[in-house]
């Protein structure tokens, strides 16, 4: 049998480490390790045949580290990557290991939650323009209607800290009435980009009070301690040391610092090359 390993949360940048968090909540005796492509992020703008390399290139190195479970926080490399690398080069590389994406447990959700079938998604520009979300819930949910908005701005509001500050309203209030003048029966939307649960306090207070929030962090938690169950056979190749630790393609001290903005704790790490 093969050496376990640690579960492997993969990012273009900071914004997997909201769903990290929620991950270690629900799965707290699993080892972890985060890659972040922080040098050549964000993929939201770059081409489908771009994020698909760079993914993949990210896999290919967890799983030469040891992973045998990589879970893709990231919407736009979810969207655009992980079915050619589920269908493509999994069974190339290796049909026992697996890749798991945010897109699909954040949908399946929403029928239950949605009273009146109209699902909003906020999103990057490379997540909407993707058609990611539309497409998949309309695969498992045709009866539902979905309105997205991109929201350029969100993520370098977080990344800079300033998410919590005065000068964010103006953008979060924008976006929100855009997405609501599409639609005016929306009653839940996705946030569908892992940086926006920092915005969440801003949302919620230009949001009516009858819309639901689906934020991806604890419903990915969820699905992977049920996969986990579903799936023994991975789950005995998963290590459990309650450990993790991070590894990013940028400066290891400008990881460090922007990290804090989304990580509670010590961080220990290292710089790679992908």
């Amino acid at each position: 049998m093969e050496q376990p390993g640690p579960i492997a949360v993969f990012d273009s940048g900071y914004g997997g480490l909201t769903v990290l968090n929620k991950i270690r909540q629900h799965l707290p005796q699993y080892d972890y390790i985060y890659l972040g492509d922080n040098a050549r992020t964000p993929y939201g703008t770059r081409s489908f045949e771009v994020v698909y390399e760079y993914t993949l290139e990210a896999v290919k190195k967890l799983f030469d580290m040891g992973a045998h479970l990589v879970i893709l926080a990231c919407n736009t490399a979810s969207a655009k990557a992980l079915r050619n690398i589920q269908q493509k080069d999994l069974p190339l590389i290796d049909s026992n290991r697996r890749v798991l994406g945010v897109i699909r447990p954040s949908i399946e959700v929403v029928d239950e939650l949605s009273d009146s079938k109209h699902v909003g998604v906020l999103g990057t520009v490379g997540t909407v323009q993707s058609e990611s979300y539309p497409i998949e819930i309309n695969k498992l949910f045709p009866n539902i209607k979905v309105s997205q908005e991109a929201c350029p701005m969100w993520v370098p509001l977080v990344e800079n800290n300033e998410s919590f500050k005065d000068g964010a309203d103006y953008f979060v209030k924008q976006h929100i009435d855009g997405l609501l003048s599409m639609d005016k029966a929306i009653d839940t939307i996705i946030l569908g980009c892992t940086h926006y649960p920092l915005l969440m306090d801003k949302i919620r207070q230009y949001l009516p009070g009858h819309i639901q929030l689906v934020e991806q962090g604890d419903i990915v938690g969820e699905s992977l301690k049920d996969y986990l169950k579903r799936h023994p056979e991975m789950d005995d190749k998963c290590s459990k040391g309650s450990s993790v630790h991070f590894y990013t393609t940028e400066q290891v001290m400008k990881f460090k610092q922007t990290a804090g903005i989304f990580f509670e704790g010590e961080l220990t790490v290292e710089h790679v090359v992908l």
